[in-house]
């Protein structure tokens, strides 16, 4: 066929029409100028903002993984609200991600592997999402708007991931920039907690600390660092478990050079951790850390891991070494919890709560405790008891079927990755995926102290390891044969 005869694309149609691009040049400069003198700054920043969501959106809609990653990020960046306008909402334009990416991927279906929702992980996933959908019908249930807030992160953003990692054709290389976004991510945070405590904090964290978040915060006169996360719980649970992703990665690597990088990264983590004060996050590696070594399968591994950790151990239970310094005897006081007067205290809640859920077997509602319950229902009884665990949370607002239904959910997902990675051939998966699923139970441990497990960035975080672990034979080499 002639050159002439095919069909010419509008780019180049107008390729050769200059007058075209300057006339509508022209007109959005006028458009912008008049904004911007109309709304002033924010029209300035509308100006900016609304082609670079534009372009953010249209770059989604063509590749999902681009969006997952811009959900990541997100995750990150909402603990930043402090320094926002109270009446803007980011927790709402990452839902918007979340939904935009989950339409990218239909839009693009013909690329993506739905087979993968057959997966056992997707379907203990709707199992756990269908009883959440039931619990909206709770009679106990004071206001039905309440539930989304708290579903969302219970299971609504659990099973859109899922249906995005899960069917998208990730790569290694997708993985690999995954990790290092999670560890870079968490470096700066490190960074930002040592500014707030030996550089001082700005004026939107000490006009959060003075509507109240100064209770929590400030401790016999000491800042517990948050970072720019959510609280400082939030804050030393991501760092103490970045921490172990670093300490099993250190193990796992060959290259001294890598091993010097991550031996650094991971003390200046531990420290993060140790400034942020919150005991509990200690866990995150006493629990992580033995997963590792039990799932390695390996007797020289087990012994050289137990060589390391017994000395540490012992110094924080039968000594005194470093109590001059108020961090290290912060973190010594978690592992002698009978002592603590705050433990107690969470211990005679615990009680009110049994005597008040004793004949609600599906719990209070979703929605009433925490957050959404001080916002919708102030006066309920839930929402005037501190959670102070993800898995009472669970329990005031599921009740003790559905805490016992998201125990066995989580410990699921976590005997069908470990059966997974051993029936793995290819060391890079293995070393990745031991590194993640460790991680998540050593999360899923100090969730018992935190309700860390549903905040932002690490149920972002933990909702896409438990599917690339779960799944991991998708990256998997065969067994070399004799």
């Amino acid at each position: 066929m002639h050159q002439l005869d095919q069909p010419i694309s509008l780019a180049e149609q107008w390729r050769d029409k200059p007058w075209f691009l300057t006339v509508v040049g022209v007109l959005l400069a006028m458009l912008a100028g008049w904004v911007i003198g109309a709304w002033g700054i924010l029209g300035a920043l509308a100006t900016i903002g609304i082609p670079v969501a534009l372009a953010v959106g249209i770059s989604v809609l063509l590749e999902p993984r681009i969006g997952l990653y811009i959900y990541l990020h997100l995750s990150f960046l909402i603990g930043f609200t402090r320094f926002l306008p109270p009446n803007l909402s980011p927790g709402t334009a990452l839902d918007a991600v979340l939904v935009l990416t989950l339409l990218s991927t239909f839009l693009n279906g013909k690329r993506m592997n739905w087979k993968r929702l057959r997966e056992p992980i997707f379907w203990l996933i709707i199992v756990w999402f269908s009883f959440n959908i039931l619990e909206y019908f709770n009679p106990e249930h004071p206001h039905p708007a309440a539930w989304f807030y708290h579903a969302r992160s219970f299971s609504i953003s659990w099973f859109i991931v899922a249906i995005i990692v899960l069917v998208n054709p990730i790569t290694k290389s997708n993985i690999l920039l995954f990790c290092v976004t999670w560890i870079v991510w968490s470096f700066l945070g490190a960074l930002w907690g040592f500014k707030q405590q030996y550089i001082g904090l700005e004026s939107a964290e000490l006009r959060w600390l003075a509507e109240g978040a100064d209770r929590q915060h400030i401790l016999w006169g000491q800042l517990r660092s948050f970072s720019f996360y959510s609280d400082a719980g939030q804050f030393g649970s991501e760092m103490a478990g970045v921490t172990l992703l670093c300490i099993i990665f250190f193990f796992e690597t060959k290259s001294w050079l890598l091993k010097a990088i991550l031996a650094f990264v991971a003390v200046i983590l531990f420290w993060g951790f140790a400034l942020s004060g919150t005991r509990g996050a200690l866990f995150v590696i006493i629990g992580g850390y033995p997963a590792y070594l039990f799932l390695k399968r390996n007797p020289v591994h087990i012994l050289r891991g137990v060589a390391i950790a017994i000395p540490v151990l012992a110094i924080l239970m039968f000594t005194h070494i470093g109590d001059s310094n108020y961090q290290i005897y912060r973190i010594r006081t978690a592992l002698r919890p009978t002592q603590d007067a705050s433990f107690q205290v969470r211990l005679d809640n615990q009680q009110k709560l049994r005597n008040y859920l004793k004949d609600k077997p599906f719990g209070a509602g979703i929605g009433t405790s925490s957050g959404a319950g001080q916002r919708f229902s102030p006066n309920h009884f839930a929402s005037q008891i501190p959670t102070d665990s993800w898995y009472v949370q669970i329990w005031i607002e599921t009740g003790i079927v559905g805490l016992t239904l998201y125990l066995i959910y989580l410990a699921s997902i976590i005997l069908l990755g470990t059966y997974k990675i051993w029936q793995l051939n290819d060391p890079w998966t293995i070393s990745i995926m031991l590194a993640l699923l460790a991680e998540f139970i050593g999360i899923c441990v100090v969730s018992y102290t935190n309700p860390i497990l549903g905040q932002y960035p690490t149920s972002t975080l933990l909702f896409i390891t438990s599917v690339l672990f779960s799944t991991c034979e998708r990256w998997d080499t065969q067994k070399q044969t004799a």
